[in-house]
């Protein structure tokens, strides 16, 4: 089949999940686990960019089956792809929390506030860096959403506290705390969760913007904002837009970059 010029990038990365899967059928005995989740990134790369080229020429091809269909197998690969990656082993994730702890702490410091998230499905955990700001002297901050807001508050972390309120779905319900409420650029640092990071400084989210509805209104550099993750999570580059508020690090178990701003 001739394709067309620009696809032919598209059409070889086809090429390249093809062959994974091809792998995969001829020894489903072995483990491919580490196949699977380094591949993960590369598709969701590759998604995107397949998501913005068609996006407006669906109402030219008029053809919503076929746009159904594309639709539809892309949340289909997605969801199989994040559940491959949330069967980490418990002992390979937790010696990746360890070791993202260890590379953390040096920006743990005594008077400092620094923003973390609560982990969610299968994202790196990081309520152990609870325990070590509260003996170094540096105060936890969670986010906190307003009902019907994208740009988020952060509100102290205290440990036994019980959480004012839970949002989200299923059985995720993250859980926000009452306190003294204060914006993003108030913080130190920010460690931040990704789907995908790349080596310019860019991250690929959640798709919810929160994060870059509350970094949009930060200002004077504040605060450091550190993507965390696994080091599968970490590309070479991802499509990114000219007001995307960049990164300046990223640090996984492999990792602890930092970016030139």
């Amino acid at each position: 089949m001739k394709r067309h010029s620009v696809l032919i990038e598209l059409s070889q990365e086809h090429h390249h999940t093809l062959a994974l899967c091809l792998r995969i059928l001829r020894a489903p005995e072995q483990n491919h686990q580490t196949d699977i989740t380094e591949h993960y990134v590369d598709l969701e790369q590759h998604f995107i960019h397949e998501e913005t080229l068609f996006a407006p020429l669906w109402d030219k091809l008029n053809r919503p089956e076929l746009r159904q269909r594309f639709e539809h197998d892309h949340a289909e690969l997605r969801r199989l792809f994040r559940t491959e990656r949330s069967r980490l082993g418990r002992n390979e994730r937790r010696r990746a929390e360890q070791a993202v702890i260890r590379h953390l702490k040096p920006l743990v410091r005594r008077g400092k506030k620094i923003a973390v998230y609560w982990a969610m499905g299968s994202e790196l955990n990081l309520s152990a860096l609870f325990q070590t700001a509260s003996e170094r002297g540096a105060t936890v901050y969670l986010p906190y959403i307003e009902p019907g807001r994208k740009r988020m508050w952060f509100t102290p972390y205290r440990a036994n506290a019980q959480a004012e309120r839970k949002r989200g779905r299923s059985r995720l319900h993250v859980p926000q705390f009452a306190g003294r409420k204060v914006r993003a650029d108030r913080l130190d640092v920010m460690l931040l969760p990704v789907v995908a990071a790349d080596r310019q400084g860019y991250r690929l989210g959640q798709n919810g913007g929160y994060y870059d509805a509350t970094l949009a209104r930060c200002r004077f550099g504040r605060p450091l904002r550190i993507a965390v993750g696994f080091s599968c999570q970490l590309a070479d580059s991802l499509p990114h837009e000219a007001h995307d508020m960049p990164l300046h690090g990223f640090v996984s178990e492999r990792h602890n970059l930092r970016f030139t701003r």
